[in-house]
């Protein structure tokens, strides 16, 4: 989290530096908005349904070496104890990578068989 806050940090004090200097009060105003919307758009929650169980599922952000990467966690309440996991640098492709993880746990754990896991898997 702190390579987070450092890199919102620089964004930050490049675009003070590149804006032009109309108005202080202008510059902040047009801004700020925008970088809000674009930090606040790195997370994401969400729920969907799984085999007939509700499972829910984060996604965050995280810098690894100076790049941004995207790691995803789910998890069925009332159903299992596991949670499936996943990081990559794509931000649209993290949730399919995770539940694929979920998946394949409930498998090897004979909450499903392997029928369903590749119909399921098949139809993502």
């Amino acid at each position: 989290m702190r390579g987070l806050g450092v890199s919102c940090l620089v964004l930050v004090v490049m675009a003070v530096v590149l804006l032009p200097q109309q108005s202080e009060a202008q510059g902040w105003q047009a801004i700020v908005p925008v970088l809000v919307n674009k930090i606040k758009g790195l997370w994401r929650d969400g729920e969907f349904e799984l085999m007939g169980h509700i499972c829910n599922y984060s996604v965050t952000p995280k810098i690894k070496r100076w790049q941004l990467y995207y790691k995803g966690r789910m998890w069925c309440p009332g159903w299992t104890t596991f949670r499936g996991e996943a990081e990559t640098r794509s931000q649209s492709g993290v949730v399919g990578k995770t539940v694929k993880d979920f998946v394949d746990k409930a498998h090897n754990a004979g909450f499903i068989t392997e029928q369903q896991a590749q119909q399921w898997l098949a139809g993502q």
